[in-house]
């Protein structure tokens, strides 16, 4: 650095700054990306993992479904009671190897013969049939037992095959106190 003195009459004269390197210079931000940047993936679930969550998920909607139908959202049925009972074959009984019959004008009594139960009204409230037959001294004795009568009636009507009704109280009825005869 040499150190001159001004001109008379003229400015100072400015000390030499030395140059400055241009790596000092800051560098150039980059260019922004045009799309934003790919997101990493996400982990994934093992499959033994996977397998449970499915299960688990699965076996909560098969129960929440089964519970759901489950609900009796029927009314309740009416009560009922088995009408036993016993009817006896007096007249042109055979026995025969498959159970006691009627011949003759009762050839439409034998096992498996339709029996029908009315309520007081005449309206069918429940159906059976004739059941097993015992003979004994020219007689035909056929077990009654029909399911589901509907109880609440003062009396009820019983028919065997097209024979006409025999009339009985809801208590004989409900008590197991049937007993018809023909013949």
């Amino acid at each position: 650095m040499s150190t001159e003195t001004p001109p008379l009459g003229g400015p100072p004269a400015t000390p030499e700054v030395p140059a400055t390197p241009e790596a000092s210079v800051a560098p150039e931000a980059p260019p922004m990306p045009t799309e934003p940047p790919i997101a990493s993936p996400k982990k994934r679930l093992s499959p033994f993992l996977a397998g449970i969550l499915g299960l688990a998920i699965g076996a909560g909607a098969v129960g929440a479904t089964w519970a759901y139908t489950a609900r009796d959202t029927s009314p309740a049925k009416p009560a009922t009671f088995t009408l036993i009972g016993a009817f006896t074959l007096t007249e042109d009984a055979i026995d025969g190897r498959t159970g006691c019959y009627g011949t003759d004008g009762y050839d439409d009594i034998e096992e498996g013969t339709s029996v029908t139960v009315y309520d007081g009204a005449g309206d069918i409230t429940a159906t059976g049939i004739l059941g097993t037959s015992t003979y004994a001294g020219g007689l035909c004795v056929f077990d009654i037992a029909i399911d589901d009568v509907p109880t609440g009636e003062k009396f009820y009507q019983v028919e065997v095959s097209h024979r006409g009704k025999v009339h009985l109280t809801a208590d004989e009825a409900e008590a197991g106190k049937l007993s018809v005869s023909l013949g």
